[in-house]
């Protein structure tokens, strides 16, 4: 089996999501310490700073994910791996030290350059490469499996040590971590570094890499070649998935206190909760891509389903208890694997270099982590964080249900690209 010989290159990019997952949260979890640290004695004004401070995340996403995918086909992922490891050392240093705003914006900045340049531009390929092609959506869905264990864990954390007064040790934790990822990312094989080295001969007679042999066969089974708007619809759900995503695990904790009266405790629950539904969704997804042979179209279009539902259940009811299950069903279909599963669309519809399209494919990600929580600092300072975060919740619904009509065409093109519904039931590999 291929996984049994790369098993190490798994273990890289498994350990890297799960420190990413905290990377993810780490500013609005430890919201407080970061900006009273930054000199910040309003409120308001600090919040503000830490949205700006996120959205620096996103800006180093947005800018370099699309040059680290095509960076990442020509030289390989380990090199890419490393570097990510070594800037996300170089990030939680930052935040750990510095009491400035500035400092920690650059360092924010170098997190979203090596989370979406360096890792998601070589990790997300190497665990689909790590494994039999079948095999390749449940593999993605395993990535998110380790960003939502970190997201229940660490918010729980991060609350106890705030209050035990020993808060930095939230920050000491992923630095730890990447310590360990640079070292597992330095001994492990990679399957892509391996097929670059290896050369096959198609029915032509020329000779090509392993990888490009891949996607001839994947282009060689279209009936027809997928037009411009498939195209855009593959590559734009990047941007929506993350859009929605992202709000509700930046700013469920803060919805929780503002517009439900939770307690600090309470509301950093709710974001556990959230992350307890992807983890759940993760298990299931991986069981009906990996054993039924589920279509992942068929997957990202339930998804987008009822994250609309439960987001409209979040806007429209005011008792707390329903809310936490509606938040629990956001997590499931919003953030247990849809953005991973994405990526798979992306590729099975427009095949190319792995690194290429997930390059392409986070940059438009990196896009709505970068808008988001500007437009939500920008509100914060409009018409206050209560109503700024209740709007934003507003926005997420929107997209949602622009994502369920994207999915609806994608699914009626699918069976003209393809002559098969993406809804159909297949269970052979």
């Amino acid at each position: 089996m291929r996984a049994k010989k790369y098993i190490l290159s798994m273990a890289v990019v498994y350990m890297a999501y799960f420190t990413h997952g905290i990377q993810a949260i780490i500013l609005s979890q430890n919201k407080l310490n970061f900006f009273t640290q930054w000199g910040y004695t309003d409120e308001i004004a600090g919040a503000a700073a830490v949205s700006l401070a996120i959205t620096a995340t996103g800006f180093g996403k947005f800018l370099t994910v699309w040059l680290g995918g095509e960076i990442s086909d020509k030289i390989g992922r380990k090199k890419m791996a490393v570097a990510g490891g070594v800037l996300y050392i170089i990030c939680f240093a930052g935040l750990l030290f510095s009491h400035s705003f500035t400092v920690a914006c650059i360092c924010a900045f170098l997190a979203g350059v090596a989370t979406s340049g360096f890792w998601d531009a070589s990790l997300y390929p190497a665990v689909q490469e790590a494994v039999k092609p079948a095999y390749a959506g449940s593999a993605l869905i395993g990535i998110k499996a380790f960003v939502s264990v970190s997201g229940i864990i660490y918010p729980l954390l991060a609350v106890h040590f705030s209050a035990s007064g020993n808060w930095k040790i939230n920050v000491w934790i992923p630095l730890i971590f990447s310590v360990i990822c640079v070292i597992l990312a330095v001994i492990a094989p990679f399957a892509y570094d391996d097929d670059m080295k290896e050369k096959v001969k198609g029915q032509d007679g020329n000779t090509r890499t392993a990888a490009q042999a891949e996607i001839e066969a994947i282009k060689a089974g279209m009936l027809v070649k997928p037009n411009g708007l498939v195209n855009f619809i593959t590559m734009f759900y990047g941007f929506l998935c993350m859009f929605i995503m992202y709000g509700a695990q930046q700013y469920t904790k803060a919805f929780g206190m503002t517009n439900c009266g939770l307690t600090e405790l309470q509301a950093a629950g709710m974001t556990s909760i959230y992350t307890v539904g992807s983890i759940v969704a993760v298990v299931f997804w991986a069981i009906m891509m990996g054993k039924l042979r589920w279509n992942p179209l068929k997957v990202v279009l339930i998804d987008s389903v009822f994250t609309a539902i439960a987001l409209a259940i979040v806007l429209l009811v005011k008792n707390v208890t329903v809310i936490y299950v509606a938040i629990a069903l956001l997590g499931f279909f919003a953030a247990g694997g849809a953005l991973q599963t994405g990526l798979g669309v992306r590729q099975k519809m427009c095949p190319g270099p792995k690194g290429r399209n997930t390059g392409i494919y986070y940059t438009w990600m990196g896009l709505a982590s970068c808008f988001l929580p500007y437009i939500v600092s920008a509100m914060t300072k409009s018409i206050g964080e209560t109503d700024a975060i209740y709007t934003m919740m507003g926005l997420l619904l929107a997209a949602a249900i622009v994502a369920v009509l994207m999915m609806a065409y994608l699914a009626a093109q699918y069976k003209k690209i393809f002559g098969e519904s993406a809804l159909a039931e297949k269970r052979n590999a």
